[in-house]
């Protein structure tokens, strides 16, 4: 048997574009080739698609951008087995991406078109689990700055793009003066902003991996040292900007409530392979779903590879088998195609 040709897409258009060139590159490097033909498939701020090398991968912490040229590959000559999308935020995220790869009938790794647009969608994603009984934080959301006059939320918020993720746009408002700067800032992003109450208590992640069973791992807390909340340096740029703590300090009743409400809001939102999904815990024990991340960050220093790893399953195994359920469920799909042709 040959090796499993993989395609990793990375770059993209969104403000995620250099965390995605950062999870590219350790991805590729701890991807088994002996077992895998790895291409590398970058798409540079304009849109184009290029065959990248893997001399130009960045290495550590270092934050790099795909350079842009005039020729542009054509994603559906590329013969691969497997995807292994990892372009962060919008055009890669939200379903688009994944559309493109249904119309290539390629399999790909993570969730589908409707997991991936729900997922990134922060006001659909929140309506959603609050009808399934899924406890979220209280949200406002906004087309148009002036209709902050009409907040019904207490000072302080966070105020957040709607379609973005890795917190880039976030931004935490103390007075309506603030809030309006806020916003001007989310909007640079996203027609839609979302505004959340603040929630006291501890910050909890926790990683689900599968497709129609899936598992949950061991809980990690965030603990923001030198920002006031894990902000896109925090997670990214800054190596101490945030104590990870794996596992976080609770009770084994306490573990098992939070992955299963991890795995019921997987569910919910019609995710597949993998998602992070973060959440706090408030004082009295409350457990409140602050987002999910269906595409979230591989780097060194991100917290979905990391709470497997304390979980038992190293960084190349989880890889592995995120490249076994792409597979699994596109042979799923076709067995469906052909029960119907």
């Amino acid at each position: 048997m040959g090796k499993i040709r993989v395609g990793v897409v990375f770059g993209g258009r969104s403000g995620e574009h250099e965390v995605s060139v950062r999870s590219a590159a350790s991805i590729y490097r701890a991807l088994d080739k002996n077992k895998y033909e790895v291409s590398l498939l970058g798409v540079d701020k304009n849109g184009r698609w290029h065959r990248m090398d893997q001399k130009w991968l960045p290495s550590g912490s270092e934050m790099k951008s795909l350079p842009s040229g005039d020729k542009s590959l054509v994603p559906q000559d590329e013969k691969l087995d497997v995807v292994f999308p990892i372009i962060h935020g919008t055009y890669g995220e939200d379903g688009s991406l994944q559309g493109l790869l249904e119309l290539m009938d390629v399999a790909y790794v993570g969730a589908g078109v409707l997991g991936s647009a729900v997922g990134m969608d922060k006001d659909v994603q929140k309506r959603l689990l609050m009808q399934s009984g899924i406890p979220v934080a209280k949200f406002e959301v906004v087309k148009d700055i002036e209709l902050i006059k009409r907040l019904m939320l207490k000072y302080p918020v966070f105020v957040k793009p709607v379609n973005m993720g890795s917190s880039v746009g976030v931004s935490k408002a103390a007075s309506q003066k603030s809030l309006v700067v806020s916003l001007k800032q989310a909007f640079k992003y996203d027609t839609k902003a979302i505004i959340e109450e603040e929630v006291k208590g501890r910050e909890l992640e926790v990683s689900v991996l599968g497709n129609d069973d899936p598992i949950a791992s061991i809980p990690g807390e965030v603990i923001a040292k030198r920002h006031e909340f894990y902000d896109y340096e925090a997670k990214y740029i800054d190596e101490n900007g945030a104590e990870l703590k794996i596992p976080a300090r609770l009770t084994k009743e306490q573990v098992s409530e939070i992955q299963k409400l991890a795995i019921r809001a997987f569910k919910v939102l019609e995710c597949g392979g993998m998602a992070r999904v973060d959440m706090f815990m408030r004082p009295d024990g409350q457990l409140v779903i602050n987002e999910i991340n269906t595409l979230p960050g591989f780097t060194s220093i991100s917290m979905y590879p990391k709470l497997w790893e304390a979980s038992g399953l190293s960084y190349s195994k989880l890889l592995d088998r995120l490249i076994e359920l792409a597979i699994e469920k596109k042979k799923q799909k076709d067995r469906l195609k052909r029960s119907y042709e």
